[in-house]
């Protein structure tokens, strides 16, 4: 069955505004995801996509808690990029650390399945 698409618009920073996080699912085999992100025109937003091995699936995780990991491919970036990963990661969060309150960052993600 084909995974459906997710996704999820940043305005302003995440400090602010929140985290959006994704949940893969782990069983899928192959692990492939694919992630792109858009930058809106208005503003100059930077944006990490990060993810984590913390989640358990426990409505106790607590996002600022984990230990988050920069995507080597989706770092510090301020224009469209793309990515992906290939092993099995629990979580996945959109970061905008810096820009303006008007720009805005979109990530898409499609996982394999």
């Amino acid at each position: 069955m084909p995974s459906e698409r997710y996704v999820t618009t940043t305005t302003g920073l995440s400090s602010t505004f929140g985290w959006p996080i994704y949940v893969p699912d782990c069983m899928v085999r192959p692990f492939n995801i694919g992630i792109g992100c858009v930058v809106s025109s208005t503003g100059t937003q930077t944006y990490n996509v990060e993810h984590s091995f913390d989640y358990t699936g426990s409505s106790t995780f607590i996002s600022s808690n984990a230990t988050w990991f920069a995507n080597s491919a989706l770092n510090a970036q301020s224009s469209n990029a793309n990515g992906n990963y290939a092993s099995p990661v629990s979580v996945i969060r959109l970061n905008v650390t810096n820009g303006s309150s008007l720009g805005a960052v979109t990530m898409t993600i499609m996982q394999a399945g």
